[in-house]
């Protein structure tokens, strides 16, 4: 259940209970049970301690169960004001604390933070299953929604609708003996993904690849090796060079390194970082965390977790999910072999100069990116080293994204120096729309650190709403390397569109124009709320915009027209891959939640299930691995995406449906992106999300047959 915000400052009272000498001292206020003075309420991280946290918890906790005592205790008959809102409004101190505090774990977790949020699940386990199961509560809400629903408008339905149906399916309805064994249930997952968020993290920093001599380095540009150099002293330097693992399957820089024991040594440390080949095995958290879920499914009526977490999205139903991929994978699979065919030919052709290193043995998937770029180099004449110099991180972000977010949407951007942050890489900026008024505060954070998870991703710190007068303050995450000391921090083209990605995300909270924040910006459905990321990603390629941004680091200028045309050809060279390693993903995720609670695979079965899972789907390819194999799915086992990974590929299609009517109404066109914003963006979740998408496009349906288009297949 999630926990929502509250602004009220709480006084600390309890110095007037110490002796006269310790009152002579001034008693420091917890800065996160107090409003900030910070622009806009920002969270003030140059106040803010660690130790601040968990006694701010237990103080906002406190203050959620009074709230929800005053509504039960109430001698009124229950309504909308007194029920729902009151409801709302009971918690908003404990979001506040909650999002600042998993904002730091997230992307700075050192031992201390580890340490409070250990501590911390439990008492919000413990409370959520409190409310949850609170029948005096829920006696209530479902009086608001028998008697008052119909009757209700706008938000105000929406927000009923919305709190009635998650105690329903939180197990409101549910005989007591089924709601003391869901309650356990919610405590053992909470502690499992507690756990998962420690372990995870770890094995990928464990999973470093150390190099000892700067010829192994071979292929890698001047500017990597110095990264290797610098990511070793950062790691503790037991070796001159350390290649880092990032979160995904694959590895970027196996595109580069001529040296393949090299690339099979990174390779297989990515795959095995989790499956016990190492030090760390998450099988048994996945096992058990499964077999719960598929439990919680059945004692809520439904045959598997997947029918029980698609009944809330615009899916619907599994079988909807499997029709929709295996289309996809039928017309995928002759694609992706004659992909695969192509590039191992191009390997063991010993004639060819831009082949310098052929193969005589098999093509291996750790083989597949770097010749999959020399034969990219030789075809279309590009290589992300050519390119990489007019990716500047500065550029993309000020001359890309903000760009594009200002033609379209008339938004503006001005650095803040004077708002703290959570760490010196951060960076601050005002959004200010076209009218001139401030819109949101938007933060970056982009490079990556040891006590940052991998990914990307765009949280809140504030949530917009108009009833409590409540500006958004959002964030974008990143992990892109950080360049040493003078040098510019380089981008790939992937890290580019990531970019745009996370401020997709971060845009449908910014233009969120909603009363209520548990209806605002991203609150919508799993398989909606990719879409707005995923669209803005179509920005990147536009010629206008890209000329924007693709500037070298040293002297500013453009990127010439003839590396531009030669760049924009290749963005979709070789697409299957990246479709593929999505799909077979998308089908592990589906597989786990497919099970009953008995036919979930134990720990040591674990690899040998997602093996056999894979070859019944047709997506078991040796060259083609899934983007993330289940010992590190974190998506699946430590965020919200349990069943629901699909949602990428869905929303693909509507962002390609979408980008069309861009397209043509012209890209940049000012007044469909206000269309957008007043059909889509700021709607949040007030309103049906299929008709969103209608009102927008003309389109009753969204069409899939041009998402292969779209990826060049």
């Amino acid at each position: 259940m999630k926990l929502t915000k509250n602004i009220m400052t709480l006084v600390i009272t309890s110095a007037m209970m110490m002796p006269f000498s310790a009152c002579q001292k001034e008693q420091r206020e917890n800065p996160l049970l107090q409003e900030s003075a910070l622009p806009y309420g920002a969270p003030d991280f140059s106040q803010i301690k660690t130790e601040d946290y968990l006694p701010a918890f237990e103080a906002a906790i406190e203050q959620r169960r009074e709230g929800i005592k005053k509504i039960t205790e109430s001698a009124d008959s229950a309504t909308f004001e007194n029920t729902i809102l009151a409801y709302e409004e009971s918690g908003r101190l404990l979001d506040r604390v909650s999002r600042v505090f998993f904002s730091i774990v997230e992307a700075d977790k050192t031992p201390e933070i580890g340490e409070i949020e250990k501590k911390v699940q439990p008492m919000l386990t413990d409370l959520e299953n409190e409310i949850a199961f609170n029948m005096s509560l829920f006696e209530r809400i479902k009086k608001v929604y028998d008697n008052e629903y119909e009757s209700l408008q706008g938000e105000e339905k929406k927000l009923t609708e919305e709190i009635y149906k998650e105690f329903v399916r939180n197990g409101a309805l549910l005989p007591e003996n089924k709601m003391a064994r869901m309650k356990e249930i919610n405590m053992r997952i909470s502690e499992l993904q507690q756990q998962w968020g420690d372990q995870l993290p770890a094995a990928t920093n464990d999973a470093v690849v150390w190099v000892d001599k700067k010829e192994d380095l071979a292929g890698l540009s001047e500017a990597d090796i110095a990264q290797c150099q610098k990511d070793a002293e950062s790691r503790g330097s037991k070796a001159p060079y350390a290649i880092v693992i990032v979160n995904t399957t694959q590895q970027a820089i196996l595109a580069s390194l001529d040296n393949r024991e090299l690339r099979k040594k990174v390779f297989e440390s990515s795959i095995h970082r989790a499956d016990g080949t190492n030090n760390h095995n998450t099988f048994a958290i996945v096992s058990e965390m499964a077999k719960l879920r598929a439990e919680k499914a059945e004692i809520m009526g439904f045959p598997t977790y997947a029918a029980y977490s698609l009944d809330n999205t615009m899916a619907k139903t599994p079988e909807n999910v499997y029709a929709f991929l295996k289309n996809l994978i039928a017309q995928y699979t002759p694609k992706a072999d004659a992909e695969t065919k192509a590039i191992e030919a191009f390997a063991h052709d010993a004639s060819l100069t831009s082949n310098p290193l052929p193969l005589t043995s098999s093509l291996e998937p750790y083989d597949r990116f770097y010749y999959s770029a020399k034969m990219k180099k030789e075809k279309l004449n590009i290589s992300e080293d050519e390119v990489k110099p007019y990716f500047n991180v500065d550029s993309v972000l000020i001359n890309g994204v903000f760009y594009a977010a200002n033609r379209v949407y008339g938004l503006s951007f001005k650095e803040r120096t004077d708002i703290p942050t959570y760490h010196p890489d951060m960076k601050v900026f005002e959004v200010i729309d076209k009218d001139g008024k401030t819109k949101a505060l938007f933060y970056t954070d982009y490079f990556r650190r040891p006590t940052k998870r991998g990914g990307a991703w765009m949280d809140n710190f504030i949530e917009q709403s108009n009833y409590w007068n409540q500006m958004p303050i959002v964030f974008n995450v990143c992990n892109s390397a950080k360049a040493p000391e003078g040098k510019p921090s380089l981008l790939t083209w992937d890290e580019v569109t990531t970019m745009f990605h996370e401020f997709g995300h971060a845009l449908h909270s910014i233009l969120s124009n909603c009363k209520y924040q548990k209806l605002a910006g991203t609150n919508v459905a799993r398989d909606f709320v990719e879409m707005p990321s995923q669209f803005n990603e179509s920005f990147a390629s536009i010629p206008e915009i890209f000329d924007n941004y693709a500037r070298h680091c040293e002297t500013g200028e453009a990127m010439p027209a003839d590396l531009k045309e030669r760049m924009l050809n290749s963005i979709n060279f070789h697409s299957a891959y990246a479709l593929g390693e999505n799909l077979a993903a998308t089908c592990l995720d589906l597989a786990w939640h497919m099970l009953s609670s008995k036919e979930v695979p134990s720990a040591e079965d674990a690899a040998k299930f997602e093996t056999e899972a894979l070859r019944k789907i047709g997506l078991l390819n040796n060259q083609i691995p899934p983007r993330y194999s289940t010992s590190y799915f974190n998506h699946v086992w430590g965020g919200g995406y349990a069943a629901g990974y699909y949602s990428y590929l869905w929303t693909e299609v509507l962002a390609v449906n979408i980008a069309d009517v861009f397209a043509q109404r012209g890209a940049l066109n000012p007044q469909t992106g206000q269309d957008m914003r007043d059909k889509i963006l700021s709607r949040g979740n007030t309103g049906d999300l299929m008709q969103m998408f209608t009102d927008f496009t003309g389109m009753q349906q969204p069409d899939a047959t041009g998402l292969l288009k779209a990826r060049g297949l």
